[in-house]
């Protein structure tokens, strides 16, 4: 469950945004009306704080943050938003995660990317003037997360985005962000009339060593709204982009293997959707691909060429069925501790029922039933793959994330805090930490990105190698695929998880 809070309008020409009407959207809502039933969705009791004024709004913030016993998610009152970016952001795995928008990077009249004089480390913190989206740029965006922010007081080292609304925190930063509103509470007096209530609340988690992830609109809508111009605008918008596009989009792992993706995802979401829309649950498709699978080693199990095939084919689909399974919980919003134990149990089950399909084939067919040594070894290694897989996750969901460089609120600037985190930088870019570091970068040459993820023989490229060496060959050669790709699978990623044990 989550906890909303909405947060009142900042002081603006229109006092009441909330109560302007979408005209183009179904119903034709207001802002405010919309936005309720959203938060109603996710927190039956939602939590409003009001801006009378800042220091006020801030404590009955903290009031919130001390009492809740699930994550928060933040949105300011005035705010039109896609279900599906609500939904990205609060399942989002970080212990905070924030909306963003980036500024355009300055170009010249040739389009080049003007590049500033003075790099970064060198550059001198300034109080930011410009403004995006009527939010003041007062903020420092790297990749991945929050660098710093600043305030009409706090001044912030070439700062390049906005914090548009939308503000997630995790339970075990609620604490934190009860302190952080606290702080800024006595320090209300610093802050100007343009300072947003997310960018200060940010402000001060970033400050407190809170590793604070960003995340753009991509395919999905966001805006503020204070007059009916602007809702008229947004509402017009919103109507034209395909929410459930983007939701189906989303269905589908963003880190999947090379044969998932380029040979069963793009089309699979269409199948899932298929499959939701008809009623069908996660668990019935998982039942689905069991059933592909088992008839699959049966085929396997006649040792005829043709029934060689018809296994290679029916695997590969048993396959594609595994991957529906999880689009459609993800597209259907259909989660359960039964369904995750299903997919989970009879992904192995399915391997293991063709392992001893191929095995009875090949002795079927005429050959030494020595194959059943070989069956026994891939079964074996397969196995102690998962046992590690699922013991090195378990021990890494136990490790305490790395803590960030802190400093106080009051300090005027972030030279400081920039100076702390480069510090941090050069510590992990030395011994095994560096190695890790190095090897994480070339990640960004595409045929490296894919050489890794096959290289550790996911599931994907387990059963495509199944397929095609039994459909072509015979059950010794699929079997010595395995077990040579899948010892080298073996050794690099236990050497990885001992590197990053050790690190």
């Amino acid at each position: 469950m989550t906890r909303v809070v909405l947060l009142g309008p900042p002081p603006g020409p229109d006092t009441a945004p909330t109560g302007l009407r979408l005209a183009a959207l179904p119903g034709a809502p207001t802002v405010g009306e919309r936005l309720g039933a959203q938060a109603l969705s996710l927190d039956p009791q939602p939590a409003t704080i009001e801006r009378t004024d800042l220091a006020t709004a801030l404590r009955a913030l903290a009031d919130v943050a001390e009492s809740a016993q699930e994550s928060l998610l933040l949105l300011p009152a005035n705010s039109v938003i896609h279900d599906e970016l609500i939904y990205q952001i609060t399942k989002a795995k970080r212990g905070a995660i924030a909306l963003v928008a980036k500024e355009p990077r300055p170009e010249d009249e040739n389009g080049d990317r003007i590049v500033p004089d003075v790099p970064i480390e060198e550059a001198v913190p300034e109080i930011g003037a410009n403004s995006l989206e009527g939010l003041m740029v007062r903020a420092r965006v790297g990749k991945s997360r929050v660098i710093s922010v600043g305030t009409a007081h706090h001044a912030v080292t070439r700062p390049n985005a906005v914090l548009l609304g939308p503000l997630h925190v995790s339970t075990r930063n609620a604490p934190v962000l009860a302190e952080v509103c606290r702080e800024l509470a006595e320090l209300a007096h610093l802050f100007g009339p343009e300072d947003d209530l997310v960018q200060l609340i940010v402000f001060g988690l970033v400050r407190k060593g809170v590793s604070v992830g960003i995340r753009g609109r991509r395919d999905l809508f966001y805006r503020r709204i204070t007059t009916q111009a602007e809702a008229t605008e947004a509402a017009t918008e919103m109507s034209g982009m395909d929410e459930d596009r983007a939701r189906l989009n989303n269905a589908v792992k963003g880190a999947d293997g090379f044969f998932t993706t380029y040979f069963v995802s793009t089309y699979s979401r269409f199948i899932a959707r298929w499959a939701a829309r008809r009623g069908l649950t996660p668990n019935q498709v998982t039942l689905i691909s069991i059933a592909l699978g088992v008839a699959a080693a049966a085929c396997f199990a006649t040792g005829e060429r043709l029934g060689m095939v018809a296994g290679g084919v029916l695997i590969y689909f048993a396959f594609v069925f595994d991957c529906v399974d999880g689009q459609v919980a993800r597209y259907a919003r259909k989660f359960g501790v039964l369904g995750a134990w299903l997919d989970a149990t009879f992904d192995r089950f399915k391997e293991y029922v063709v392992f001893a399909g191929l095995a009875v084939g090949y002795v079927v067919a005429g050959h030494s039933d020595d194959i059943w040594i070989l069956a026994l070894a891939a079964l074996a290694l397969q196995s102690i793959k998962h046992l590690l897989d699922f013991s090195f996750g378990a021990a890494n969901r136990r490790k305490p994330p790395s803590p960030l460089p802190s400093t106080p609120l009051t300090a005027p600037d972030d030279r400081d805090l920039r100076k702390a985190l480069e510090r941090r930088k050069v510590e992990r870019s030395t011994g095994i930490r560096g190695v890790l570091k190095m090897w994480s970068k070339a990640g960004k040459f595409r045929f490296v990105y894919w050489a890794r993820k096959m290289v550790v023989f996911p599931i994907g490229e387990r059963f495509a190698a199944i397929a095609i060496t039994a459909a072509l060959f015979d059950a010794r050669v699929t079997f010595i695929t395995l077990l040579i790709w899948g010892s080298v699978a073996a050794v690099y990623t236990v050497t990885g998880r001992v590197m990053r044990s050790l690190a």
